[in-house]
């Protein structure tokens, strides 16, 4: 097994605090079996996924995170450009550190990048 990079480590936990930060925010503003409620935290629930499973070495899951951030890519259009950037940006770092060299002999040990 490939010791697990710390770039991939920091994505992990990242992906879980944000997640369970959204739970937590948006909790007291969601009524019970509403459509919003469900949606909300479906995509949060994801990000918890993906952070959990970025830390166990899944490949799976950094796609998983790759789109979750895209997804925010594409819905921060309905707010500003500043938010569409920002989201951006973090869309840019966060494949750079999860498809990056050390990643992805992490992610695929078997096939060590030279």
């Amino acid at each position: 097994m490939t010791k697990r990079p710390i770039s991939v480590t920091i994505v992990g936990l990242i992906f879980i605090a944000a997640g369970v930060a959204g739970v937590v925010y948006h909790f007291r503003e969601l009524t019970p079996f509403s459509r919003d409620a469900f949606w909300v935290l479906f995509v949060r629930l994801l990000a918890i996924v993906a952070g959990i499973f970025v830390l166990r070495g899944q490949n799976w899951a950094r796609w998983l995170a790759l789109a979750w951030m895209a997804f925010h890519v594409v819905i921060s259009v309905f707010h500003s450009w500043s938010q569409v950037a920002v989201h951006a940006l973090f869309l840019i770092v966060i494949a750079w550190l999860l498809f990056g060299r050390a990643a992805t002999a992490y992610f695929h040990p078997q096939h060590e990048v030279v």
